[in-house]
């Protein structure tokens, strides 16, 4: 996983159209190298590159060089051996980062449930404190797969919260089209109030607009019927929420959802993709929100979602919105606007990219490719 800001594309598949590039004028750039790394950010305009390690540790990347002391260490608040889909999985930095030194962490704890917690630095400090703020909130799961783990404060000022079904095979605990818990979902929350000053496990507000407030379901909810939504984005310029959902057995998916549409049920366990689960049974797809696009286990086995490039060095991509796969190590891109145009696969020059677990983008709004065996 490398950098996006290169690529010379030799190879293209003949049943998608040519990238939207000057002469396809792109190379790729190694970052470094880092321990089973899962995302790549940084606070607006800030110069540094944040890498979030599954282990426990935020790296730094500064001037070009990877420092050798962690930003922040919390590997003591994880499982003693985290599964396959623990770890401290993400990190958000508040959007007045730069005078206020917050920042935020969605990890799995020692007994496997999944919290956000908020830390302090200062702005311009490589090492941030080590003592938690505070628990924002904790959320138990079933099994230790599918917990989720992204979070990412949109252009609301709100900070969105990515949560699996719980686990398990084919949602065996009915957590996909239940409103009345936490799991398989995305919530919304505002970190700046706290709405419940005599309950220490929640300390944020609910935002107003958020759909179940004053009706049945979760007053945190902003949508659901979701397997593991592992990496998601919302689009600063348009708002729309781009949302990589991670399938069953035969297919992986991306939900492209206007501002407004808060409250949308996304299908997971009645559907998987646009299809009936199980797989050859009948359903009705009534009340849900259909994946743009998908594709099947003979091209990919786990979607990795990345963002919508907003950079500056490729203006010719503005507004392609990039994913991957983990296990077939392809990318893939498309545009958004009231449909889908443009798609594109990007494999040839970026063919043996492997265990694509995350996309990012840095201060600069330029993208980054982050894959499990180590690479950026």
């Amino acid at each position: 996983m490398l950098n996006l800001l290169a690529a010379s594309l030799a190879v293209v598949l003949a049943t998608l159209p040519q990238p939207p590039a000057d002469d396809g004028d792109y190379q790729l750039t190694s970052v470094g190298t880092f321990t089973s790394p899962l995302l790549v950010t940084a606070p607006e305009v800030d110069a540094r590159l944040f890498v979030v390690e599954k282990g426990g540790r935020i790296r730094i990347v500064k001037n070009g060089a990877k420092l050798t002391t962690p930003f922040l260490d919390i590997a003591n608040l994880l499982p003693a051996s985290p599964g396959g889909e623990q770890g401290l999985l993400g990190l958000a930095f508040h959007p007045d980062y730069s005078n206020n030194g917050r920042l935020f962490v969605a990890y799995t704890n020692s007994v496997g449930s999944l919290v956000v917690a908020e830390y302090e630095a200062l702005p311009s400090s490589d090492v941030a404190y080590s003592v938690q703020v505070k628990t924002l909130i904790t959320i138990g799961q079933p099994a230790s797969n599918h917990n989720g783990g992204m979070i990412l404060f949109g252009p609301d000022g709100y900070l969105y919260i990515g949560v699996g079904d719980g686990g398990g095979g084919g949602d065996p605990f009915g957590n996909g089209q239940n409103k009345e818990t936490l799991l398989g979902t995305i919530l919304r929350i505002d970190v700046n109030s706290d709405g419940f000053p005599g309950d220490a496990t929640r300390n944020y507000a609910i935002p107003a607009g958020n759909p179940f407030v004053s009706a049945s379901g979760l007053d945190e909810i902003w949508f659901y019927g979701l397997r593991n939504p592992w990496r998601f984005w919302i689009d600063p310029d348009t708002g729309r929420y781009f949302i990589a959902d991670v399938g069953q057995a035969q297919r992986e998916a991306v939900t492209v959802l206007e501002p407004r549409r808060q409250g949308a049920n996304l299908g997971w366990n009645i559907l998987e993709g646009t299809r009936c689960y199980p797989s050859g049974g009948t359903c009705s797809s009534a009340g849900t929100v259909l994946p743009q696009v998908e594709y099947t286990h003979s091209e990919g086995h786990s979607i990795t979602g990345g963002p919508v490039y907003r950079g500056s060095r490729m203006p010719e991509l503005d507004g392609t919105y990039f994913y991957g796969d983990f296990s077939f190590g392809w990318i893939r891109s498309f545009t958004y606007s009231g449909s889908v145009a443009n798609q594109f696969d990007w494999s040839g020059d970026l063919a043996g990219t492997s265990l694509i677990s995350s996309f990012g983008v840095d201060g600069a709004n330029e993208i980054y490719v982050v894959g499990l065996g180590g690479t950026v």
